[in-house]
């Protein structure tokens, strides 16, 4: 049921004016460098982590919408060494009282070499299932919690705005694309 429901709205927001075309891999690139300079500057902490990471996944532009029935939608690429190595998408769908939109971005560090091997061995990764991730929060200064930091991956969730709370990856597939 949960394959449907997202197909179905992966569906929707393909058929849409603004996303009747998947983004070729210069404006994901062009993108990604938008949103990671948003990153820096809502969380230096967030910046000094991303330097140590062995790679970096990022989804510039996830889109949220649901009335009842919803899901999200984005796509992204992971870099490894600042260069970009693989593009990816990432989808979820969820049933509940819900209505609206919401743009977000988000960016998974993988801090160990085996949380990327057991990511980048993966058909389709899902965030909870294959994986743990642990959704940063910054704390008094802009620190992020130091429990966070030992994690082997760290996930951030903002928007232009800065960097958003209370939210969860948890039951998101990651899967690889060809661009």
């Amino acid at each position: 049921m949960k394959t449907i429901i997202t197909l179905l709205f992966i569906s929707l927001i393909m058929i849409s004016p603004d996303h009747s075309q998947a983004a070729s891999a210069q404006e994901i690139n062009a993108k990604i460098n938008q949103a990671l300079k948003e990153f820096y500057r809502h969380s230096p902490a967030g910046k000094e982590l991303a330097q140590k990471a062995t790679a970096v996944l990022i989804f510039p532009d996830v889109i949220k919408a649901g009335i009842g029935i919803g899901g999200e939608y984005g796509e992204g690429a992971l870099r490894e060494g600042g260069k970009t190595t693989a593009y990816y998408n990432v989808a979820s769908a969820s049933i509940g009282f819900q209505l609206g939109d919401q743009l977000k971005s988000e960016i998974l560090l993988f801090m160990t070499e085996e949380a990327l091997r057991k990511f980048r061995n993966s058909d389709g990764w899902e965030a909870g299932v294959d994986g743990s991730v642990a959704i940063a929060t910054l704390g008094a200064g802009g620190e992020i919690d130091s429990n966070t930091i030992q994690q082997p991956i760290i996930g951030f969730i903002f928007s232009n705005k800065g960097l958003m709370y209370n939210l969860s990856i948890e039951g998101s597939k990651i899967s690889p694309i060809s661009r």
